[in-house]
Parts: structure tokens; C-alpha cells; sequence
């Protein structure tokens, strides 16, 4: 993960300009507003287990820096300037480079499972219409609740009988993929997060590039609840959760922006020689360091 983090520096060049790509996929955006499709889930709807910010921190390592940064905090130019309704704002964290490699992905896997006569293959409308329903789930804060209740005609939400089929929710649960998994097994050698690594990378490399942070940044560690099969799980016992992924997060302390994120899968802080990982386990700080790495000359120290 460190070699895609950008400097602790306000002033970034890639923060003014952007990419020319994501201008195009961004106008896409306007052009499709926000559209409506149709999906389905079993057992229990947690939906904010990936969300960005979420979890439980850690304080004993946590840092928060005060310093003179000239210049204003807040959305970088080039959000504002594409940042124009609901829509285009999402696309600016989600852009459609990383929505085509989810759903190219999961048609992949869909077409493994039930061959191409049976599967009828995701669109962008479909899974902005799941992931947006996992968003509202969260929202309504309705972790541990069973997702037939959310469809019931009678006491759940239309909202989410409006969207898509439970039966096509509870598919799309199953089957969503972010890389192709008869490959995956190479990668992981080398790679524990490969699995996710294409899609996380990508979305973790446009945090900096949308807000300019405050005076002041915390670092801390964050663990998101997680109690499935996962080479990386920690096992906290003074944590409400107990189980889950940690990572370091480096946030905006005024406004909780969540600037700069790393997974922590042990080996994080390992040094990679001829394609191989050595595993080299540091203290708690070693990881605070390397999330914040790159501040010198920023006037953003801890």
C-alpha cells in the first residue's frame, strides 16, 4: 500500500489537476444520473461493513498534529468543480474505471457459476442500485436486521422493494467479485490483500486528490468488524468487536476526512526483495509513521 500514497502535502500537483480520465468519467455521470436498478440478500444486512471512516479506533496511538498551514482546508478544485449533484459527487470516489472492474468481475464469476444462458450480466445501473442500498442500510442503521424484514410489503422499506428484487439482492451478495479468482492464488504470494488490491488502491489514491487538510491530522488505527475467512483478521480483545480488519487511517481532525488509508495484513511493513515478501512485524508506531509518511516540509509533522 505505501507505494500509492501521496505526500502529507496540500499542494499536490495531482490535487489540482486530476486525472483526464476521471474528467470524462465524471461528465458520464451527469449524462446517467442517478439511476434505479434491482438486487436482493440473505440473512443479515450489516451495510456499512466497508465504508471509509467506519469501525472502532484505537487512542493509545493515536496523534493529532497543530501547526500554521497557509491556505484554505476543505474540497480541492477539481471537486468542487465536478462535484455538481449527487451523482457526479459519488463518481468522484467511485469512478467508473473502478465500477467496470467490479462488474466485469462479477459477470466473470456470474458466467462461471451459471453459464452465460443463465446469467443475466450486472450494469452500472445495477450496482450502484446494490452498493446504494448497502449505503442506506447503513444509514438506517440496520445491522443484524434480516434483509427479508427490509422487503416485507408490510413493515419493511420500499426503498428497497423500489430498487431490486430480494431474490437478485441476495445473488449479487454472493457473487460480487473484485478480481478474478482463478488467478488469485499467484497473487496472494506476494499479496495478501489481492483479492481487493486493484479496486482498493484506486479508490484509496482519490482521497488526496478531492480535500486539502486542516492544520490539523490524526492517525489512528481502525478496526472494522469481521468475523470471516481472512488471512489478515486481528483479534482485539479490549475492542467492543473484537474481530476485524485493522488499518491506519490519517483523518482531517475538524471534519473526520478520511485522507489516507492503509490495510494492515501483517506484512504491511515488510520489505519486498526480488518479488518476495519478508515479513518484518513493527510496534504500533511503526505503522502510525509509515500512514503519515511524506509530511516533511508540508508544515503537517506529528
Amino acid at each position: 500500500m505505501s507505494q500509492n500514497m501521496v505526500n502529507f502535502n496540500g499542494r499536490d500537483e495531482r490535487q489540482r489537476r486530476g486525472s483526464d480520465d476521471d474528467d470524462d468519467n465524471n461528465d458520464a455521470e451527469d449524462e446517467e444520473g442517478e439511476g434505479e436498478g434491482e438486487g436482493e440478500g440473505k440473512g443479515d444486512c450489516s451495510g456499512g461493513g466497508g465504508r471509509g471512516g467506519g469501525g472502532h479506533g484505537h487512542g493509545g496511538s493515536a496523534a493529532t498534529e497543530r501547526n500554521s498551514v497557509p491556505g484554505p482546508s476543505g474540497p480541492t478544485e477539481y471537486a468542487r468543480a465536478h462535484a455538481r449533484n449527487l451523482a457526479s459527487t459519488f463518481a468522484l470516489f467511485v469512478t467508473l474505471s473502478i465500477e467496470n472492474i467490479i462488474f466485469d468481475m462479477t459477470n466473470l464469476e456470474g458466467v462461471r457459476r451459471y453459464g452465460r444462458d443463465r446469467w443475466k450480466p450486472m450494469d452500472a445501473i445495477d450496482l450502484r442500485a446494490f452498493v446504494g442500498l448497502l449505503i442506506l442500510a447503513g444509514v438506517y442503521r440496520l445491522r443484524g436486521e434480516a434483509t427479508a424484514s427490509l422487503w416485507d410489503a408490510e413493515s419493511g422499506r420500499a426503498m428497497f422493494r423500489a430498487a431490486m428484487p430480494l431474490k437478485t439482492f441476495h445473488l449479487y451478495s454472493r457473487l460480487l467479485r473484485f478480481d478474478d479468482r482463478e488467478t488469485r492464488a499467484a497473487r496472494q504470494v506476494t499479496d495478501k490483500l489481492a483479492a481487493v488490491r486493484e479496486v482498493w488502491d484506486a479508490w484509496v489514491e482519490r482521497l488526496p486528490l478531492l480535500y486539502v487538510p486542516g492544520p490539523e491530522i490524526t492517525v489512528d488505527e481502525q478496526l472494522v468488524s469481521f468475523r470471516g475467512r481472512c488471512r489478515f483478521r486481528q483479534y482485539l480483545p479490549n475492542e467492543l468487536a473484537k474481530y476485524g480488519i485493522k488499518s491506519w487511517v490519517a483523518c482531517d481532525a475538524k471534519s473526520s476526512y478520511a485522507w489516507k488509508m492503509q490495510v494492515y495484513t501483517r506484512e504491511s511493513w515488510g520489505r519486498r526483495r526480488g518479488g518476495e515478501v519478508q515479513p518484518r512485524e513493527e510496534p504500533g508506531d511503526a505503522g502510525c509513521a509509515r500512514c503519515h509518511g511524506g509530511t516533511e516540509g508540508s508544515q503537517r509533522h506529528l
